[in-house]
């Protein structure tokens, strides 16, 4: 009889452990998962960050064009831009690209101050509706830069918080990087009213 009862206690202790043991499991599966979810948001609002950039580079070839019309002799002001865009388009990592979005926005007001110089530029109609949409993509571009660096701060803060930290190194998590603007005057959008 003693032998049975010290039988049944063994099986008691192995369902112990094993229910410890799948809790434990069941845990790290529910981490992982979790800082997956998180990982995938910051890439997506990476992604319609991505959107609006490309629509502001596709924006800016044709105002330039606009603007070369009335103001052919600025070709150096005209250069900048394109540069400023070709830098944006090939940026390789966020801190690249917030330096790119920083030249095109200096380079952009740049271009808007010349319009004051050429009062026929200011009426023209695509130059107006080509400042119309660029404005409403810097309000888009805005507002994804903020729904990115909220999904940045909810994954960062989730890898650092104990014991999601553990799995996050265990797994190979990396923190992702804030979309910032360096320059205190570069964080408004290029004036575009007239």
């Amino acid at each position: 009889m003693g032998g049975l009862a010290l039988g049944g206690m063994a099986m008691i202790v192995f369902l112990v452990i094993g229910g410890l043991a799948l809790l434990v499991v069941g845990w790290l599966v529910l981490t992982y998962n979790g800082l997956v979810r998180l990982r995938n948001g910051v890439k997506n609002a990476w992604a319609q960050i991505d959107v609006q950039l490309r629509r502001r580079y596709d924006l800016i070839p044709n105002l330039v064009e606009t603007v070369k019309g009335y103001a052919a002799h600025e070709k150096e002001t005209f250069e900048n831009v394109v540069k400023a865009r070709q830098a944006g388009i090939d940026a390789s990592s966020i801190k690249e690209q917030g330096q790119a979005e920083n030249m095109i926005t200096g380079a952009l007001r740049r271009l808007f101050a010349l319009s004051e110089a050429y009062p026929d530029l200011k009426a023209n109609t695509n130059f107006l509706s080509l400042q119309e949409e660029l404005a409403s993509t810097e309000n888009k571009i805005g507002f994804a830069r903020q729904y990115y660096n909220d999904a940045v701060q909810t994954f960062n803060t989730r890898q650092q918080m104990f014991p999601a930290n553990m799995v996050a190194r265990m797994m190979g998590f990396e923190p992702s990087d804030f979309f910032e603007l360096e320059e205190a005057e570069m964080r408004e959008a290029p004036k575009v009213e007239f």
